[in-house]
């Protein structure tokens, strides 16, 4: 069996990636800890729904906005 050296499996994953994971349990924490109804007015439109699924759709948003321009920056290099 081949050793994996002093740093092992973990030691293997970048910093950028932990400190995905970090941020991600933050989010899903707060949003855990939200879950009152909330009214979301867009323009003209008004919505009551809970806080949470607000929340959950904003870090998708956010997700999303963040792949798709590392994606573009990426094919400019």
């Amino acid at each position: 069996m081949a050793e994996q050296g002093p740093r092992g499996r973990l030691g293997a994953v970048p910093p950028h990636v932990w400190l995905a994971l970090v941020l991600l349990v933050l989010a899903v924490a707060f949003i855990l800890q939200n879950r009152q109804d909330a009214m979301i007015r867009l323009f003209t439109i008004v919505v009551t729904a809970p806080l949470w699924v607000t929340l959950v759709a904003c870090t998708v948003v956010g997700i999303l906005i963040g792949a798709l321009a590392g994606r573009r920056s990426r094919k400019g290099r």
